[in-house]
């Protein structure tokens, strides 16, 4: 099976793209070769996206048996995608986003026929409207498209609520033993996937003939309150965390970057119902539990300084927000 990865080299897809490889499917990424990330066996395909012709130039005439967009977040990079790839594959897979699903939801438990719906998060309505455009394409012209929304996924980042979970600013500050921000009372559920569990279910669906027009989440089944997810944190690092809980609308208020995907997303309990991933794909199960695959990601930080290096405006967002919830509490 021949497979190309448009980007390829993230969070996600690294894992998504070892497994591919190793399971002996033909995997392509187009990208412009700037991350630096080698993967043994697969071919790289030099490009920016964002400029058709590179594209067609770097495709020739080509053909694949599926195309996965892993950089799309516009409706017009689907209409981009279709000129691209109309009659030059076999399936096209989008990677939506859980934040998509209705917020507030009116039932507890995630499935994919819950209303999609965010007004708070601009990222999620994108994502809302480019899951439209590909499914008005498979109607109107049987387009092959397949969606698939991750949840929260973790693998080299630290899976946080407040702060950049590409920094190691979070975990020093605990080893410091400096008080880290949680949301609410940390109470609220939510649902953490490590990237090689998300891997598992993916792969079974490319190339899969039932999955075209189909639409799926893929999560675990591990579900953690927050304060439970940062005091696994801590445990990994060795330490107990100082938790200071601050209301959400607070913490958008003082600082409104984090506000839409906090307000639009992590401030609700998600647990999602897995049913039909593992239909699709028979043996699907997520096997890494927070509590190890953290221990993995805090020895990939410590293994080398530099990634623990941490930059002044990463630390300087946790105090900004604990300064004025201080001064607001009195």
């Amino acid at each position: 099976m021949k497979v190309l990865f448009i980007g390829g080299t993230g969070n996600i897809s690294v894992s998504v793209s070892k497994l591919a490889v190793s399971r002996g499917i033909d995997l392509y990424h187009l990208n412009r070769g700037r991350t630096g990330i080698a993967i043994e066996g697969v071919r790289t395909l030099t490009a920016d996206i964002t400029q058709p012709e590179q594209v067609q130039k770097a495709l020739g005439s080509d053909y694949y048996d599926v195309v996965v967009n892993w950089i799309a977040f516009h409706e017009s990079d689907i209409e981009r995608d279709l000129a691209l790839f109309r009659k030059r594959c076999g399936q096209y897979i989008f990677i939506s986003s859980a934040s998509a699903y209705q917020k507030p939801l009116n039932f507890p438990i995630i499935t994919e026929s819950t209303p999609l719906a965010n007004p708070f998060w601009e990222y999620s309505r994108n994502k809302i409207a480019c899951e439209e455009r590909l499914m008005r394409a498979y109607r109107e012209e049987n387009f092959p498209a397949t969606i698939v929304r991750p949840s929260h996924t973790y693998d080299k980042h630290v899976p946080i609520a407040v702060g950049n979970w590409a920094s190691y600013a979070l975990c020093k500050r605990m080893v410091e033993g400096k008080p880290v921000i949680v949301h609410g009372d940390g109470t609220s559920l939510w649902t953490l996937t490590h990237s090689e569990d998300f891997a598992k279910a993916f792969v079974g669906l490319l190339g899969h003939p039932q999955s075209i027009g189909e639409s799926f989440h893929i999560t675990s089944d591990f579900v953690l309150n927050w304060n439970q997810i940062y005091e696994q944190i801590g445990a990994a690092l060795g330490v107990k965390p100082v938790l200071v809980h601050i209301p959400s609308d607070f913490i958008a208020s003082v600082d409104p970057g984090a506000g839409p995907g906090l307000i639009g997303d992590k401030m609700y309990s998600v647990i999602f119902d897995n049913t039909k991933i593992k239909r699709f794909v028979p043996g699907y199960v997520a096997t890494i539990p927070f509590h190890e695959g953290i221990r993995r990601t805090i020895a990939w930080y410590q293994a080398a300084p530099s990634r623990m290096e941490v930059s002044p405006e990463d630390d300087a967002q946790f105090e900004r927000i604990l300064s004025a919830y201080h001064v607001a509490a009195g």
